[in-house]
C-alpha cells in the first residue's frame, strides 16, 4: 500500500512539474523575443541622426555623423528592422525543420537547454553589448539575428514533445489551449520588463531578459524530465493518467495472522516477474520518422499552410503592435508596449476557449474555420479604432482572442494530434519532427511578412496593412477548407448513426 502511495505521489509530482518548467521555458523565451519589438523606436532613434535646430550652426558631414547613425532617417530604420524580423523568422524556419529531426533523436532535454542559454547569450550581444562597446554594424546585427532564430527554433518543438509525452489525447485541446497561452504570457512578461528598464536605455531592456532566460535554461537542464518513462511511471495515451496497481488489501485489518503469508507471496511473484522480464528481449524505443515521412503525413500539409498565412498576421501584431501604436496614435513607448499586452490576452483566452470546444466537439477544423471568419471583422474594426487607449484595448483583446487562439491551437494541439495520429500506429517517433513542418512553414509565411509590413506601410500606410491581414487570414481558411468539408462529413454521419439508433 505505501508503495502504490509513494507511485501516485511521484506520477502527481512530475505531471505538475514537468509541464510546468516546459512552460517557464517558453514564457521566457518568449518575453526575451518580446523584448526587440518593444524597444524598436529607442532603436530608430538611436540608428538616425536627431533632428537639429534650424539655428544651428551648420557643421561638415563628419563632424555631424556618428558610429551610431547607420540611417539617414526613421523610414530607411524601419524598413531595416522589417528585414531583421524576416532575418530571424527566416532562420527560425529552418531552425525548426532541422531542430525537429534532431528532437526526435537526441535527448530532448539538452537541445531546449542549448536553444535557451545559446539565445540568451546571442540576444545579450546583440542589445546590450554593442551598445556598451559601440559597437554599431548591420552585418553584425544580421549576423546575431540568423544565429539567435537558429538558436530559438530549438525550443518549440522539444517543448510540444515533451508536453506530448506527459499528456494523452482526451482533452489535449484544452490543455495544450491553455498550455501554448505561455507564447502570450511571456509577451505580457517581456512588455512589463522591457517598460520597467526602457528609461535607462534599451540595452538594459536586452540585460534583463537575456539573465532570466540564461537562468532558465540551466534549471531546465537540470530539472526536466522529457517522459513519464525516465523515472519509471507510465502514461495511458487514452486518459491522460498513469496506471497505478489496486491493492487489494486496502480493507482487511492492520494486524493479520496471514500477513507474513501474503509477503512472501507478494515477493515471489514479483521475483517471477522480474526473472521473466530478464528471459525476454529488450524493447525496442520507437525509430523517428524520416522528414519526408512526416511532411507527407494526412492534414500536416494543410495545417502548415494555414499557419503559414496565420503566424504571419499573428506575428506581424507580435513585432510591430507597440511600433503601431506609439508612431500611429503618438503615445509614448512605455505606453503602447503595455497597451499592447491586451492582444496576448485576448489570445491567452481565446486558446484556451477554443481548445475546450474543440475537445467538446471532437473536431478541430469547424472551430478553427468560425474563429477565423471573425476575425477578419475583427481586423476591420480594429483598423478604424479611435484614438482612446480604453476602445483600443478593447478591439485589441478582442482580436487577439479570433487569431491568437486559432494560432496557439495550431501549433500546439493540432500539431500534437497530427504526430500522434493512427497513421503511425504508434510505430514511429513523430511528434517533434511534425512540429517542426507545421512551425517552420508558418516561420517561413511570417518571415516572408515581417518585410512586406515594413514596405506597404512605408508605401501605401497603415490601413493597406490591414488589408493585408485580412486577405492572410482569408487564406488560412481556404487552406483548411478540405479538412473543414472532412470534418463536417464526419459530423453529419455521425449525427446520422445516432438517430437511427434512437
Amino acid at each position: 500500500m505505501l508503495f502504490n502511495i509513494s507511485l501516485s505521489n511521484n506520477f502527481c509530482f512530475y505531471f505538475l512539474s514537468e509541464p510546468l518548467l516546459c512552460v517557464s521555458s517558453y514564457v521566457l523565451l518568449h518575453a526575451s523575443r518580446k523584448t526587440f519589438s518593444n524597444v524598436k523606436v529607442s532603436i530608430s532613434t538611436q540608428w538616425t541622426p536627431s533632428i537639429q535646430n534650424d539655428s544651428a550652426p551648420t557643421f561638415s558631414p563628419s563632424e555631424t555623423w556618428e558610429d551610431n547613425h547607420l540611417f539617414a532617417d526613421e523610414k530607411q530604420a524601419t524598413l531595416f528592422l522589417g528585414a531583421l524580423d524576416s532575418i530571424f523568422l527566416f532562420s527560425y524556419a529552418v531552425g525548426l525543420y532541422l531542430s525537429g529531426v534532431i528532437g526526435d533523436r537526441v535527448n530532448l532535454r539538452y537541445v531546449l537547454c542549448v536553444g535557451l542559454c545559446g539565445s540568451a547569450a546571442v540576444e545579450f550581444a546583440f542589445g546590450t553589448l554593442t551598445e556598451w562597446l559601440h559597437i554599431y554594424n548591420i552585418y553584425l546585427y544580421c549576423f546575431l539575428w540568423i544565429l539567435n532564430g537558429l538558436l530559438q527554433s530549438a525550443v518549440w518543438p522539444c517543448v510540444v514533445a515533451v508536453m506530448g509525452n506527459w499528456f494523452g489525447k482526451t482533452g489535449r485541446g484544452f490543455v495544450f489551449g491553455l498550455w501554448s497561452a505561455c507564447a502570450s504570457v511571456g509577451n505580457i512578461l517581456g512588455a512589463f520588463l522591457a517598460s520597467s528598464v526602457l528609461k535607462y536605455g534599451y540595452e538594459y531592456a536586452f540585460l534583463v531578459t537575456s539573465v532570466v532566460q540564461f537562468a532558465g535554461g540551466i534549471v531546465v537542464f537540470f530539472g526536466l524530465l522529457t517522459s513519464p518513462k525516465e523515472v519509471g511511471l507510465s502514461l495511458e495515451s487514452e486518459t491522460g493518467l498513469g496506471p497505478v496497481e489496486t491493492d487489494t488489501d486496502s480493507h482487511k485489518p492492520l494486524m493479520s495472522d496471514e500477513e507474513d503469508e501474503v509477503e512472501v507471496e507478494v515477493y515471489a511473484r514479483r521475483y517471477e516477474a522480474a526473472a521473466e522480464q530478464l528471459d525476454e528481449p529488450p524493447v525496442q524505443p520507437p525509430q523517428a520518422i524520416s522528414f519526408l515521412q512526416a511532411f507527407c503525413l494526412p492534414g500536416v500539409l494543410p495545417y502548415s499552410l494555414a499557419y503559414a498565412c496565420l503566424k504571419l498576421v499573428n506575428y506581424s501584431f507580435f513585432f510591430w503592435l507597440p511600433f503601431y501604436l506609439s508612431s500611429n496614435y503618438r503615445w509614448k513607448e512605455t505606453e503602447a508596449d503595455r497597451l499592447s499586452v491586451w492582444y496576448d490576452v485576448g489570445g491567452i483566452i481565446g486558446g484556451t476557449v477554443q481548445g475546450l470546444i474543440s475537445d467538446f466537439m471532437g473536431k478541430r477544423a469547424p472551430v478553427l474555420a468560425l474563429s477565423l471568419a471573425l476575425a477578419m471583422g475583427a481586423l476591420v474594426g480594429y483598423s478604424r479604432s479611435p484614438n482612446d487607449q480604453v476602445i483600443n484595448a478593447v478591439l485589441l483583446a478582442t482580436t487577439g482572442f479570433f487569431i491568437g487562439g486559432p494560432s496557439n491551437m495550431i501549433s500546439s494541439a493540432i500539431s500534437a494530434d497530427l504526430g500522434r495520429q493512427e497513421a503511425l500506429r504508434g510505430s514511429k517517433e513523430a511528434l517533434a519532427t511534425v512540429t517542426g513542418i507545421v512551425d517552420g512553414t508558418g516561420s517561413i509565411g511570417a518571415a516572408a511578412g515581417q518585410y512586406l509590413v515594413s514596405l506597404i506601410e512605408s508605401k501605401l500606410g497603415w490601413m493597406s496593412v490591414f488589408y493585408f491581414f485580412i486577405v492572410m487570414t482569408g487564406g488560412s481558411i481556404v487552406f483548411i477548407t478540405p479538412l473543414l468539408l472532412k470534418e463536417l462529413r464526419a459530423m453529419w454521419r455521425d449525427r446520422r448513426a445516432r438517430r437511427r439508433q434512437l
